[in-house]
């Protein structure tokens, strides 16, 4: 199948009866909808399947990880940024931009090597900087 044909396949589904959606969920999940679902979800998790079928799904470690999350375990998830990225904090009513750059981060035209240093800067205590910048599982305080 190629692309422009997965897509006409997903465009199709909006047009679809409710039965034909069940129908098509059915055959690509090889069990029945939830009870209850509504027309938008089953249409949306009838092209999810369509596009994993075509171009592949999550790879295993993300999908054990939304099985953790989904059974309430905890989940640490690791972002990784790249130079470009733009990070946006407010701190006491001021709001601070940190610009991710290659070897670093850059505050108030100052480098800084780690991000935990930009936080402790702007906060005068030891943060941890992705925490101060929401950027781990408990997020920013």
């Amino acid at each position: 199948m190629t692309r422009a044909e997965v897509e006409r396949e997903i465009a199709s589904l909006g047009d679809l009866p409710r039965s034909d959606l069940i129908r098509r969920w059915k055959a690509l999940y090889d069990t029945d909808p939830p009870r209850g679902i509504s027309r938008t979800l089953l249409s949306l998790a009838v092209a999810y399947q369509i596009q994993a079928s075509h171009y592949g799904g999550l790879v295993p470690l993300l999908q054990r990880r939304l099985v953790d999350a989904a059974e309430g375990k905890r989940v640490t998830i690791r972002v990784d940024l790249s130079a470009g990225t733009r990070l946006v904090r407010e701190w006491n009513g001021e709001t601070h931009v940190v610009d991710v750059v290659d070897g670093g981060y850059r505050w108030k035209d100052k480098t800084y090597r780690s991000l935990s240093a930009v936080a402790r800067q702007i906060t005068g205590a030891r943060w941890s900087g992705p925490r101060f910048f929401g950027l781990d599982e408990r997020g920013a305080s």
